[in-house]
C-alpha cells in the first residue's frame, strides 16, 4: 500500500453501496491508500440485508444476475470472503391478473417454450423469434458493460461479436418496450411480466419511447445465471467489504460527508459532519450526483461551472418502489398455478404478477398524481425456500415488492392501509390461510428509503441513456466516470450501466482512475 506524505489518503470513496465497495476494493488492491466513508452504520446500501423478526431480509428484492456476468467476484476473490451463490431455477415465474395463468421462465430457452406452450400456446412461435432476436442484444449489452465505455471499446466489442445484435439494439433503443414486445406477441399476458421487470421497475410507462431495451429482461435470464448469495443479498456486500479491508483499505461508517473541497483545478479534500477534513488526491462519489455537485462541492474551478449549473437545474426524481417483508408460518402456495408449475411451489423463484399494458400505462400516470393502481404490479419471493440459513426454524421469509408506489402518496405513508391492500391482493392468489400464517410484517416505502438510506425523495437516480449514449460520451461524468475537476470521479447507479446489483459501474470507475493515473 502506498501512503502519500502530502495527503491523508491517496483516494477517498464516498458511499459504501455495492458500487462504492467495488471501486474502493479495486483501488486498494492497486496499492492506493483508500478511505471508504459511509453515512449508515453498515455497508451495502440497498443491496444489503438486515435482521427482522429473527430472520435475514434483503433491503431490496435482489436477484443477482448481471453481477454474475462480471469478473468482479473472481478478481476480488470474494469466495475467500464468504460469498457463495445458489443458482435459482427457474429464474422467475410469470403471471398476470387477467388470466391468472403462470408459467416458468427457465435459463434454457427450449424448456421455457415447452412450458409456455401449456399456458399460452399461441405465443410459442413469437417467443422463439423473440429469443433469436433479443439474446444477441443481451449478450452484446452485457459484454459492452464489462469495461469503461468508449467508441473504441464499442467498436472492438462489435467486431469481436461479428456484429451480432447491433442492428437490433439500435432499433430497439428508439422504440418503447411495449412496441418491441408487440413485434413478437399478441398476448398481453406474456408481454406484461417483461414490462414489470423492464420499464416499470424503472418507474416508467412501458409505452415510453426509448425504453425498448427494457424489453430484453426475459433474454437476460437466458444469457446470465441468476442466483442468490447464501445468507442473503448482504453477503455480497459483506464479502466486498472484507476484500477491501484485506487489501489494506480504511472504513469509516456512521460518517456523513458535508463537503468536497477543491483547490485550483483539482479536488483536494472531503469534509465530514463531525468537523474533520480528510485530504486526498482522488475522490470518488458513489452517491447522488446532484448532491455531489450542488450540495457538497466547495470552490469548484471555473471549468466546472457549466456542470454544476446543469445539475443545479436538474429535476430530482421521486421514488416509486415499496417492499413488504413478512415472517410466515407457511410459504405461499399459489392456487392459480397451472399443473405444469405446481411442482415449483417450493422454489425460490421470483413470481411476477402483472396488470394489463393499459393498466401499467395508466399506473404511471396515477403515480405522478400520488395514487396507486387498483391492480398492483408485484414481484413476490420466498427466498427461504432455497436458503434455510435466513429464516428461524419452522418459519419462512416472504417478500413482496410493489411498483408505482409514489413518494408523494396522497394519503401519506404513515398508515399501513395501502401496503396491507397489496398484501391481501397477493394473498388472493395463495392458498387459504396464507394471510393468517403471517406472524409479522413491515413495509419499506419510498419515504423510508429516503430517511433510512439517504436517497433523496426515496429515489436512486439510474443511468437511463442507454448503451449508445454511453459509448458516444453523452453526459461524460455519467459515462466516463471522470469530471472536469481533476481527481473527482463518479460511480454508482447514476452512471453507466445503471441500477441493479451489477457492479460494473464500480469496476469501470476504478479502471478509469487507474488508467488516468498512468
Amino acid at each position: 500500500m502506498t501512503k502519500r506524505s502530502e495527503t491523508d489518503f491517496d483516494a477517498i470513496v464516498i458511499g459504501a453501496g455495492h458500487n462504492g465497495l467495488v471501486t474502493a476494493a479495486y483501488l486498494a488492491r492497486h496499492g492506493l491508500s483508500t478511505l471508504l466513508i459511509e453515512a449508515r452504520s453498515e455497508v451495502g446500501g440497498t443491496a444489503a440485508s438486515e435482521q427482522y423478526g429473527g430472520a435475514t431480509v434483503n433491503i431490496c428484492n435482489c436477484d443477482h444476475l448481471t453481477f454474475r456476468t462480471t469478473p468482479i467476484a473472481e478478481e476480488l476473490n470474494l469466495s475467500a470472503h464468504g460469498l457463495q451463490y445458489i443458482d435459482v431455477e427457474p429464474p422467475q415465474v410469470n403471471g398476470d391478473w387477467t388470466t391468472e395463468k403462470f408459467w416458468p421462465l427457465w435459463h434454457d430457452v427450449d424448456r421455457t417454450i415447452d412450458e409456455l406452450a401449456i399456458a399460452h400456446p399461441g405465443s410459442v412461435e413469437g417467443y422463439r423469434n423473440f429469443a433469436q432476436t433479443a439474446i444477441p442484444v443481451a449478450r452484446l449489452i452485457l459484454e459492452a458493460a464489462a469495461n469503461p465505455p468508449t467508441r473504441g471499446s464499442l467498436l472492438s466489442t462489435v467486431i469481436r461479436r461479428g456484429g451480432r445484435g447491433v442492428a437490433s439494439m439500435l432499433r430497439m433503443s428508439r422504440m418503447s418496450a411495449a412496441d418491441v414486445m408487440r413485434q413478437f406477441f399478441d398476448d398481453e399476458a406474456v408481454i406484461g411480466p417483461a414490462m414489470v421487470e423492464g420499464p416499470v421497475v424503472w418507474g416508467l410507462s412501458p409505452e415510453t419511447p426509448g425504453t425498448g431495451l427494457g424489453a430484453i429482461s426475459y433474454a437476460l435470464r437466458h444469457v446470465g445465471t441468476l442466483g442468490r448469495p447464501i445468507g442473503g443479498s448482504g453477503m455480497l456486500t459483506e464479502a466486498l467489504k472484507q476484500s477491501f479491508l484485506a487489501a489494506g483499505g480504511f472504513l469509516r461508517t456512521s460518517t456523513r460527508v458535508v463537503g468536497v473541497i477543491c483547490e485550483g483545478s483539482r479536488v483536494s479534500a472531503v469534509q465530514t459532519g463531525d468537523g474533520a477534513t480528510v485530504t486526498a488526491r482522488i475522490v470518488v462519489s458513489a452517491c447522488d450526483p446532484q448532491r455531489t455537485f450542488v450540495q457538497w462541492l466547495k470552490n469548484p474551478p471555473a471549468k466546472a461551472n457549466s456542470l454544476v449549473a446543469r445539475w443545479k437545474n436538474h429535476t430530482a426524481g421521486e421514488g416509486y418502489e415499496s417492499k413488504i417483508d413478512a415472517i410466515t408460518n407457511t410459504p405461499p402456495l399459489f392456487n392459480a398455478f397451472t399443473d405444469s408449475v405446481n411442482g415449483l411451489q417450493t422454489t425460490g423463484s421470483t413470481v411476477i404478477v402483472s396488470p394489463s399494458l393499459a393498466e401499467l400505462h395508466r399506473g404511471s400516470q396515477l403515480m405522478r398524481d400520488g395514487k396507486t393502481m387498483p391492480r398492483m404490479a408485484l414481484l413476490a419471493n420466498t427466498p427461504s425456500n432455497i436458503d434455510n440459513t435466513i429464516a428461524p426454524a419452522g418459519k419462512s421469509v416472504f417478500s413482496l415488492e410493489a411498483l408505482y408506489t409514489p413518494y408523494s402518496f396522497v394519503d401519506g405513508w404513515e398508515s399501513r392501509e395501502e401496503p396491507e391492500r397489496w398484501l391481501r391482493q397477493f394473498g388472493a392468489l395463495a392458498q387459504p390461510g396464507f394471510m393468517e400464517s403471517i406472524d409479522q410484517w413491515r413495509v419499506v416505502t419510498p419515504a423510508d428509503y429516503e430517511t433510512q438510506f439517504h436517497l433523496p425523495k426515496g429515489h436512486a437516480l439510474s443511468f437511463g441513456g442507454g448503451p449508445l449514449a454511453a459509448f458516444m460520451g453523452t453526459t461524460p461524468e455519467l459515462t466516463r466516470y471522470h469530471t472536469p475537476i481533476k481527481g473527482l470521479y463518479l460511480t454508482g447507479a447514476a452512471t453507466f450501466p445503471g441500477a441493479g446489483v451489477w457492479g460494473s459501474s464500480g469496476r469501470n470507475a476504478a479502471l478509469t482512475i487507474i488508467k488516468e493515473m498512468g
